[in-house]
């Protein structure tokens, strides 16, 4: 499972039968102190994600193990949205002191 802060949606006109339906979301990792990495990742939203919100989102064959993307042709799957987390005891992240932030 990885750290990732919804950088927008990418929108596919034509694509697999299996994939109709399917919001598409390009997330930007972060690391453990809630800073951009520099990689991004496509991953299907399987919460209602929205653009600026942190995720918690798995990659490879753990992708296709929810409802939504099970027996599909997904290698990354937002699964949940982060409300906050902490490291050593020191809070690293926490959703209602985050807003207005600009990726």
């Amino acid at each position: 499972m990885h750290l990732g802060r919804v950088a927008g949606t990418l929108v596919a006109s034509r694509k697999e039968p299996l994939m109709e339906g399917m919001k598409l979301l390009v997330v930007r990792q972060l690391d453990a102190d809630n800073a951009e990495t520099g990689s991004y990742v496509v991953a299907v939203d399987a919460v209602g994600a929205g653009e600026g919100e942190i995720v918690l989102y798995a990659s490879g064959s753990s992708a296709r193990q929810t409802e939504i993307t099970r027996d599909r042709p997904v290698d990354a799957v937002v699964m949940a949205i982060v409300d906050s987390w902490d490291v050593g005891g020191e809070e690293r992240y926490h959703k209602g002191r985050e807003e207005g932030r600009t990726g």
